[in-house]
């Protein structure tokens, strides 16, 4: 298998190239618009194509590669079936499959950073989107995101997958790559509380900045990015 984890140093997104191998077809995980030419070069140096984009949730802090992708490749774009952006080709359920060479990738729903973030699982690889950080969780505060809704994604759907799970984010800010289920139970600050209360309590009062393109990023990538 093939597995890149690139990085865009300006919004700290993690972006994910996967294929089953060498002059196969290809997929790319939560691309950003700046990037594309580096994608493409990527996946012609490796004679791959690109034939689906996924997008784990409608980010507000870079806009999306997607629909570019699109145009010079002609790869499907998709992304979960609560997302508002009415351009993509597929949206996928809760627990449904997409298939890619022998590769097949398992939605899950997962709430609460915003109202229409999933994660993906391929085999024990667990793209969370900014669901679940290293040592963190996405924040609630904006684009319908809630606080309950994303304690039930974490602690009832993503923290019940093996310990052995890797769990790939779409953001790090303090250069870590990659961390387990496991690990994450143990040592994220954020999941040391003994209900949902409690959570709750830390989310609603992180009193973070709002990213300084929010809005322009979002309305873009409604239309993925177009």
């Amino acid at each position: 298998m093939i597995f890149k984890q690139l990085f865009d140093t300006k919004s700290s997104t993690y972006t994910y190239l996967i294929a089953s191998a060498k002059g196969r077809e290809a997929l790319i995980i939560d691309p950003v618009i700046e990037n594309v030419d580096s994608y493409i070069n990527l996946l012609n140096e490796l004679e791959l194509k690109l034939v689906k984009v996924i997008d784990t949730h409608i980010h507000a802090d870079h806009v999306t590669g997607a629909s570019k992708l699109k145009d010079i490749s002609k790869c499907s774009t998709i992304m979960g079936d609560h997302s508002p952006a009415n351009t993509v080709d597929i949206k996928v359920k809760d627990d449904e499959y997409i298939h890619m060479d022998s590769l097949k990738i398992r939605a899950m729903y997962t709430p609460g950073h915003t109202s229409d973030s999933y994660s993906f699982l391929m085999d024990n690889y667990l793209f969370s989107g900014d669901t679940l950080l290293i040592n963190g969780t996405g924040r609630t505060d904006f684009q319908n995101g809630n606080a309950k809704d994303a304690y039930n994604s974490i602690f009832n759907k993503l923290l019940k997958l093996p310990d052995e799970t890797l769990l790939y984010p779409a953001h790090d800010y303090k250069g870590e790559k990659v961390s387990t289920i496991g690990k994450e139970k143990k040592q994220n600050p954020r999941l040391q509380v003994n209900s949902i209360d409690e959570y709750v309590e830390i989310m609603n009062n992180l009193n973070l900045k709002k990213p300084a393109e929010i809005d322009y990023n979002i309305a873009k990538n409604i239309k993925l990015g177009a």
